[in-house]
């Protein structure tokens, strides 16, 4: 009993250096991550102290709208879009105008107050920029919806363009610590992520960069990890937990359970207290029937489906933050 007593304590010391603004030491971000089982609930009831503080029982939704599908020279182990993946997905070059302004109708039918235009493939050509912005330009006229674009590497100059049309957020996940990044590809460096990330934040477009975490990094890598998004000051987090798509370098890698997931987004939300910590990809296959308890540390998700994989029915969901108390925070502007 003295044991289970300690730890909450603990927790509720992490809580209070992540309320006070401090940042946790590499030894306290370690021992969320190895914490025994029968502290799960402490450390979560701890990390939604944070949660509450900054974010009460609002919920963001958001939804990736999958514009451009396949067809990347990159290498990353994780992605069925790849060039070395072998999964059988559909492969299409950027919808037009019209499609990309269709899914975010969908998005406000999902109370989505985020919606997520993804594009596969190194970085964009300039003919895809314009298309990505006369759909926003259009979008931003008609609904009250928040606009990320995830479109990969930006050349000189788009980040403006992206900005001038009016999109909010741009996505570029850092995926993993930089020491672990060249075990998951090769095609592009760490600091091309960063740099990407960067020039958003330049271009005055609010900064979406998270992780993917199961695809073989160690304790600290995730610690690591969480710490430079918390130097790149991302105001929106995403968590992916990997889905190991048959056909990629990292099928049938599984070294995720329901618990260390909810433990990592424990660790992310004392790291980076005030940020939105947004349950992603991979959330359906590896949280199972504990995804409820996702949003105790967590305030955000994607609703519907992913890129390449199905998510969870999107009523489901609705239903989810219903019976939490929560609340879906409809418009993010």
């Amino acid at each position: 009993m003295q044991e289970v007593q300690s730890g909450v304590n603990q927790w509720e010391r992490l809580a209070d250096k992540a309320l006070a603004g401090e940042r946790i030491t590499l030894e306290e971000g370690l021992s969320v991550l190895k914490s025994d089982d029968q502290e799960l609930l402490p450390l979560l009831q701890a990390a939604f102290r944070v949660r509450s503080h900054y974010f009460g029982k609002k919920v963001k939704l958001n939804m990736i709208f999958n514009a451009k599908s396949g067809l990347c020279p990159e290498n990353c182990g994780y992605c069925s879009q790849s060039i070395i993946s072998t999964a059988p997905i559909e492969k299409y070059t950027l919808l037009k105008k019209d499609v990309l302004v269709a899914g975010a109708r969908e998005a406000m039918e999902r109370k989505a107050g985020t919606y997520c235009i993804v594009a596969s493939g190194r970085g964009p050509t300039e003919r895809e920029v314009d298309e990505v912005c006369a759909a926003v330009r259009e979008i931003k006229e008609e609904m009250p919806l928040k606009i990320c674009a995830c479109l990969g590497i930006l050349k000189d100059g788009q980040a403006s363009r992206l900005r001038e049309a009016g999109v909010d957020r741009y996505n570029h996940n850092l995926n993993t610590s930089a020491d672990h990044h060249d075990n998951i590809t090769t095609s592009h460096s760490y600091d091309d992520r960063v740099q990407t990330v960067e020039a958003a934040k330049d271009a005055g477009i609010s900064p979406c960069s998270g992780c993917i975490v199961g695809m073989g990094e160690s304790d600290e890598q995730i610690v690591q990890v969480a710490y430079e998004l918390r130097a790149i000051n991302a105001d929106s987090i995403p968590v992916n937990f990997l889905h190991a798509i048959p056909g990629t370098p990292l099928e049938g890698m599984d070294e995720l359970n329901p618990r260390r997931c909810l433990k990592v987004l424990a660790l992310f939300r004392f790291v980076c207290p005030e940020k939105e910590i947004r349950v992603s990809g991979g959330r359906e296959v590896n949280l199972g029937t504990l995804q409820p308890f996702a949003l105790y540390p967590a305030n955000a998700l994607f609703v519907g489906d992913y890129l390449t994989t199905e998510g969870q029915v999107v009523n489901q969901d609705h239903q989810m933050i219903r019976d939490l108390g929560f609340e879906i925070e409809e418009c993010a502007l």
